[in-house]
Parts: C-alpha cells; structure tokens; sequence
C-alpha cells in the first residue's frame, strides 16, 4: 500500500486506443449476445441437474461449463473465424498474438451454479490490441443481462444502465469478493480497512457483483485475484456506464486486482486502502 489515494501497482483503466470502427463494433456486440442466448440453450436445462468434477486446480467444472464454452466458441467462429479466443475451460485457440481476441467464461461462479445458487453469470468481451472494446455480461437463471462496446454505453435491454450518483462510504453499498482471494493478492488488509469504515460491505462475488456496480444497484467493488476471463469485461463496462475501473495486473497479465463502480465513491475507497 501507498499513502495519499495511491494504490500500489493499480493503474486506471483507459479505453479509446484500440482501432476498430463503428460497424465493428456493433457487429461483435451482436454477435457477443447471441453466444449468450447459445450459452442459455447449455446451461439451463443442467441446472441443479449435474455432476460436478474437480479440476487440477481445485475448482469446480461441470459438463454445463464445458458445452457452454463450446456454443460460445461455435457462434463466434462461424462469425469471425479469424479471430482468436481465450476462454476457462478449453483455453487459447486461433493465431498467437491475433489484434482480435474474444476473452469468454461460460459459468462464471461455477461454485454457485455447482449448489443451486441462481447468481452465476456468464461472461463474453472483445478484446483488440490489447484493450476491452465488447462485453457482456448474462445471468441466466433471472433473465438478466447487461451489454456494451465502447463508446456506447450500457443496456439492459433497450433500457441504459450507470453506476450510481457515487455516495459518501456511510453510505455506499460496496462488493467484495472471496475472503481467500484478498490473501493471495496480498489485499487482506485493504479489506480489513474497507471493513472498518463500511458499513454496507457485502460478498456479492463473481461477476454477480459487477453486474450490480455497473447496473447501479450496488456503488463500488474491490475484487481480487481474478483471471484474464473474469475482468475483461469489467474493465470496459465500467467506463462506458459512467464509472472508473482501478486495475492492477499480476504474474504477467495472468492474475488481475479490480476495483471499480461509480468514482466519488472509488476514490474513497482508495483514499482509506491506499
């Protein structure tokens, strides 16, 4: 940690360097959403009806998971056959170095969906030349769903959605991820910080609670040790609703720190953990 605001190592996120057009743009929107709707089609109907397996790595995975990302990777194939995807359960595919990667998690919070809680999403982002430009983010089992591309703005629907007008921390309602995850980012004391000043800190994990930040109902959130999947598209939601996303990136690119929603209420936040 830093005095004065400053977090060590986190960067603010910066959008408009990437060089894709307009139609681009929408395009992949559109494309984002329906491997969503694919993703429905997988998940669904194995809901609080399926195995659940360890990975190597000690987390859950489950056949939901697997066949998701397949419909995802499916739908933007035949759309964009040269561009290359990263996604949780089947890795990098297409060209090393491709300017267009799609980043995918076709059951982000398998933990809940593995235990019947209806608060997993799944989560698909554009990246090119390195930054977000498109994401989604899907909750299926409420039929929810926030989209997005830069520079133009975040839906629900045909409704815009923002960050909220950024409350004083007595106030705010701020997210937080798994305790676990604050230690092996070396944050647990920023969260012990945060626990002593917020009165409203909530463990809205996963991407359940970026959908919250981003759609306004919850005003800021501290998440940790998350992989590429997992804060791509975070990171250009959150400007494109009206707020800030603090990033800072770990062992190469492969571990990511995000703290982000509506910025009075962020640089509050940085002011007590910095």
């Amino acid at each position: 940690m830093t005095s004065g605001g400053d977090i060590a190592g986190f960067e603010l996120a910066k959008t408009g360097a990437a060089a894709i057009d307009a139609p681009d743009l929408d395009a992949a929107l559109e494309v984002a959403c329906r491997a969503c709707d694919r993703a429905r089609e997988e998940i669904l109907p194995r809901f609080r009806n399926v195995a659940v397996e360890t990975k190597g790595d000690g987390s859950p995975v489950t056949e939901a998971d697997r066949e998701a990302e397949r419909a995802i990777r499916a739908v933007i194939t035949e759309a964009f056959p040269d561009d290359a995807i990263l996604g949780e359960e089947f890795g990098a595919s297409g060209e090393a170095g491709a300017r267009r990667q799609w980043i995918i998690d076709p059951i982000d919070g398998t933990i809940a969906f593995s235990r019947g809680i209806p608060l997993f999403t799944t989560l698909v982002a554009l990246v090119v030349d390195g930054e977000p430009v498109v994401g989604v983010i899907d909750l299926p089992s409420v039929d929810d769903r926030i989209a997005g591309a830069r520079g133009r703005g975040v839906r629900r629907g045909d409704t815009p959605v923002h960050v909220s007008n950024g409350p004083e921390l007595a106030d705010a309602l701020v997210c937080h991820g798994d305790l676990f995850c604050f230690d092996l980012s070396g944050l647990r004391e920023a969260y012990d910080s945060l626990a002593g000043v917020v009165p409203k800190l909530r463990g809205y994990t996963d991407a359940f609670g970026h959908l919250l930040v981003l759609s306004g109902a919850a005003d800021a959130m501290l998440d940790c040790d998350l992989n590429p999947w997992d804060a791509a598209v975070t990171r250009v939601l959150a400007a494109e609703a009206g707020g800030v996303c603090w990033v800072r990136e770990r062992d190469a690119g492969r571990k990511l720190d995000l703290l982000f929603g509506a910025e009075p209420t962020v640089d509050a936040i940085r002011v007590v953990i910095g």
